[in-house]
């Protein structure tokens, strides 16, 4: 996790705090021109602009007037309430899944279904292999069902991920039915007993209406215990739209963020949470199947502001 832009934003706006006030008690006309330079730098860096504005007023409320302590240095009290912020907007909608534990409790009859969903580009095929490997690992076996049957060489890649995995890979012919190819999948776990269903769907465009319907026939079928949005962390403020859009047509349970370790900026997650509402679960740090890692709010809060010290 890189994140130069946030943590230098981040940076940038500390060491001028501690440079202009030079009291212990922080003054609001020293602070306003630092905070609209922090907006604009973070939005520099895709944190969507009401976000950045957001973070700017609530460090605006907890900081003016705030008489520090002689024990604490104004740079940590500072780093703190910034913490405090981030971890706030990070952990809306957060909850504590357990998907392997949930599949294992399961009847053979009633497996755990989990639909994936996102447009061309994010690492979706990946990251259902990566999830194939997380249950594989932890002995539930699951069942890749590919229901893109529009884009040419989509099941195979997802057949070799399959392959490579050791577990069971139902697909359809191009041109069929989406949704009757989920249904064979699901009917066909059902059957023998496999406890998670991982359903790979067509890339397409937010703004692509007709792929969408298909999209709401999908989850009509399948009655996914989970519907999940993959996007690239590398989108920038396009993220947040792609969020607002696929939750407005089908919802969405929670957001896997993809190729975290490449993101220079930051912002992306903190604009996904904070405007979606949406948990973030998951994140991908790379291209090897165990490179999925849970996502957990306090420590990506702290990799925003590691350099800040």
């Amino acid at each position: 996790m890189v994140f130069n832009k946030v943590k230098n934003a981040f940076k940038k706006f500390i060491d001028n705090v501690t440079e202009v006030v030079l009291t212990k008690t922080i003054n609001e006309d020293d602070l306003v021109p630092l905070l609209e330079e922090l907006t604009i730098e973070l939005v520099e860096a895709d944190v969507a602009f009401e976000v950045a504005e957001e973070i700017a007023n609530k460090l605006k409320d907890r900081l003016v007037g705030a008489k520090i302590l002689r024990t604490t240095k104004l740079r940590e009290y500072i780093e703190l309430e910034l913490y405090k912020i981030l971890v706030n907007i990070l952990k809306k909608g957060y909850g504590d899944l357990d998907l392997v534990k949930e599949a294992k409790r399961r009847r053979p009859d009633n497996p755990l279904k989990i639909v994936f969903f996102g447009v061309n580009g994010v690492g979706k095929t990946t990251t259902i292999a990566k999830f194939a490997y997380m249950f594989k690992v932890s002995s539930v076996t699951p069942v890749i069902v590919a229901a893109d049957t529009f884009r040419a060489g989509a099941q195979e890649q997802l057949r070799r991920h399959a392959e490579k995995l050791n577990v069971p890979f139902i697909g359809g012919r191009y041109g069929a039915d989406p949704a009757s190819v989920v249904y064979d999948g699901i009917e066909y776990a059902k059957a023998r007993g496999y406890r998670a269903v991982l359903v790979d769907t067509a890339g397409r465009m937010h703004t692509d209406y007709d792929l969408m319907d298909e999209l709401r026939k999908i989850v009509k079928v399948a009655k996914p215990d989970y519907k999940v949005l993959i996007i690239d962390s590398l989108t920038g403020n396009d993220a947040v739209e792609q969020a607002r859009f696929f939750d407005e047509a089908v919802g969405i349970d929670f957001i896997v963020l993809t190729k975290v370790d490449a993101d220079v900026k930051g912002g992306t997650a903190i604009s996904v949470a904070a405007v979606t509402g949406k948990p973030i679960l998951f994140i991908g740090t790379g291209q090897e199947y165990q490179d999925l890692e849970k996502f957990v709010p306090e420590t990506y809060a702290k990799k925003l502001l590691e350099t800040s010290s």
